[in-house]
């Protein structure tokens, strides 16, 4: 309760780190039965934020509490964990789940506002979570699945797999490989480090590879440089088994945090 004034003043906002929202065009190879979206080029909306200040301060409370609850040695402390048979357990999975809903509902408040700005109809919408964890049935028996840094893919499952602020993003729809617990990856993935990144690009070259791919950029460090992921292209070409691609989306207009800060 006492989060509840945090959460109503963040609420519609991307938060900083890689956090971002993208108007671009998506592009449809063929007609896709699910979205009842016909074949062709269409304006597309994609946002990547997560349950801001509301959520790290819940995942910072039972991270602690798990310490203090589950001794390990120290080496290990930070694999510290609540049992879902205790008290604490199940209010942290039920405190857990409220972050991903209010997570669901800032991207759902960011894109009734732009989408109504400009007049949109909105023809189809798609949402996964990443850095979250499930419940699900592996070879017959109920587990927790934590996918961090980690897209969903169980059959038929749609998700999105961004690349950076120049690079395509894709439409994915997972194929359900047990062997990867049913997920894909995330992003493109990081090449270099925030730290390296800042200091090995320089604004000179971010401007430039923005000119040479047409994206127009609001905000966003040299920490965020699309020089600093790895390509997309080989990363979707590594997991033809893990995911089908349903269309692609090619960025245009990007804001992003200009302060270089840690995703929250």
């Amino acid at each position: 309760k006492n989060l509840h004034g945090k959460a109503w003043a963040q609420l519609g906002t991307s938060g900083g780190g890689n956090h971002f929202v993208e108007w671009g065009i998506i592009d449809f190879a063929e007609r896709d039965e699910v979205l009842n979206i016909d074949k062709g080029r269409y304006v597309a909306l994609l946002t990547h934020s997560g349950s801001r200040g509301f959520g790290a301060t819940i995942a910072g409370h039972y991270t602690k509490l798990a310490k203090d609850i589950c001794k390990l040695p120290r080496e290990a402390v930070n694999l510290a964990y609540l049992d879902l048979n205790t008290a604490e357990g199940q209010e942290y999975w039920i405190a857990m789940n409220l972050a991903g809903d209010y997570a669901s509902a800032c991207h759902e408040v960011i894109h009734k506002r732009l989408t109504k700005a400009i007049g949109a109809k909105v023809l189809a919408k798609v949402e996964n979570h990443h850095n979250f964890a499930w419940k699900e049935t592996l070879n017959g028996e109920e587990v927790i699945v934590h996918r961090k840094g980690a897209t969903p893919a169980g059959e038929g499952v749609m998700g999105i797999i961004p690349g950076s602020m120049t690079a395509p993003g894709f439409l994915v729809k997972g194929k359900g490989e047990a062997s990867s617990i049913n997920s894909a990856s995330h992003g493109a993935g990081r090449l270099m480090s925030r730290t390296k990144a800042i200091q090995s690009i320089t604004k000179s070259d971010m401007k430039a590879i923005l000119k040479d791919h047409n994206v127009t950029l609001i905000g966003a460090g040299l920490d965020e440089a699309p020089m600093a992921y790895k390509d997309i292209n080989k990363v979707m070409a590594a997991q033809p088994d893990l995911v089908d691609v349903i269309a692609k989306f090619e960025p245009k207009m990007v804001r992003m945090a200009d302060d270089g800060s840690r995703e929250d």
